[in-house]
């Protein structure tokens, strides 16, 4: 890596505007902005592409589909690892929290067992320079789960976990409150039989009565305690919102009605919305659509969840011409904002004396096509 990089001809989009401009880079950092383009001999020319800051991504299940590719199949950890993070820094995401699901949902399920090699090989891939994505863990913890919070005080000691995330996903409440669509959601994703079904909705409504709130209070203290960032899940009715704010919750992720998100603006949580939501043009699951929230200035943080190129395409999407959101807003939201609420101040925007976290884009058709990305001005797209 050259000592000092100069990129020019480049739309900047820093947190304010959009100009065309010139960034230069040193030591890993930006360290010098300017108007107009740089007529030095090394300067290298982006053809007028978009530069936008590295993405910051809180929320992304991808690993399991590479560690369990088809049904029954484990692939080898680390290879695993290195797969996802390939496609992650394709999407322009320099910096992911990888989200690692405590307490599994599905009966035939065998997520808890794959806990330690996932996080052992996040871990050791990373502390070997092999990933090309800064690698952060996102603990997600479901509270109706008998083993959930023992397991969490074994996980939340390793040095990468910086975001925890409590939900219930029992019937009857939040995402699910109609039992229908908890039966129809879990008997078609995990093709359970009817008896199955039954069995395990009674179970799952006794664990939460056991377990969820005693084991909602325990994990927030100990987060709070330890300055981890901690998101509730699924927040439906103003209730849910004024019982994660008095556990200090700052980020609800994935509110599932206007009532919710209302409610997180006045008690100061950050909303956290999927971005396949947005370019899908709503919910999967027939929740409050994240368009709607952004047009009501209620969308605060966006998050690729399954899919990791639609954090960049989602950005774009509600920067669109028929949109009141401007393209500063939008990539606020993959950029700036998430990483402020997960506790990192030296990225998220394009400023001088921030990491040269890069991502150069070009678009076609309104779709974003990623051309090259930096993290710390190394290029690794």
């Amino acid at each position: 890596m050259p000592a000092e990089q100069i990129l020019s001809n480049a739309r900047l989009v820093t947190a304010d505007r959009v100009f065309l401009g010139t960034v230069v880079l040193r030591d890993g950092m930006i360290v010098d902005l300017a108007e107009g383009r740089s007529q030095l001999p090394q300067a290298q020319d982006l053809n007028g592409d978009f530069l936008l800051p590295g993405l910051v991504e809180l929320h992304t299940d991808n690993l399991e589909k590479h560690m369990t590719p088809r049904p029954g199949v484990d692939w080898p950890s680390t290879s695993a690892v290195l797969s996802h993070d390939a496609q992650i820094i394709a999407a322009g995401i320099t910096t992911v929290f990888d989200a690692v699901s405590i307490g599994d949902v599905n009966p035939k399920g065998n997520r808890m067992q794959k806990l330690p090699a996932m996080l052992n090989a996040i871990t050791s891939a990373q502390g070997a320079g092999l990933t090309r994505a800064e690698h952060r863990l996102h603990l997600r913890c479901e509270l109706c789960h008998p083993d959930t919070l023992s397991v969490f005080r074994d996980l939340v000691e390793n040095p990468l976990v910086q975001l925890v995330s409590v939900m219930d996903h029992s019937p009857g409440q939040r995402q699910f409150v109609l039992e229908s669509k908890y039966r129809e959601y879990y008997m078609g994703k995990y093709h359970l039989s009817d008896e199955t079904m039954d069995a395990f909705i009674v179970q799952q409504m006794a664990n939460s009565k056991t377990y969820s709130d005693r084991y909602r209070a325990a994990i927030v203290e100990h987060c709070l305690a330890r300055g981890l960032s901690v998101a509730s899940h699924d927040d439906a009715t103003l209730a849910h919102v004024e019982e994660s704010a008095r556990y200090g919750m700052t980020i609800a992720e994935f509110p599932t009605t206007l009532e919710a998100a209302r409610g997180c603006r006045q008690l100061n949580m950050k909303v956290l919305m999927g971005a396949p939501n947005v370019v899908r043009g709503g919910s999967h699951s027939g929740n409050v659509a994240a368009a709607g929230l952004a047009a009501e200035g209620l969308l605060d943080i966006l998050s690729s969840d399954y899919y990791p190129a639609s954090l960049l395409q989602a950005a774009f999407a509600l920067a669109a011409p028929d949109n009141d959101c401007d393209l500063p807003q939008a990539v606020k939201m993959i950029s700036l904002a998430p990483a402020r609420a997960a506790g990192l101040s030296d990225r998220g925007e394009i400023a001088i004396g921030l990491r040269a976290d890069l991502v150069q884009a070009r678009a076609q058709d309104g779709l974003p096509v990623v051309q090259q990305v930096w993290r710390q001005a190394k290029r690794v797209f």
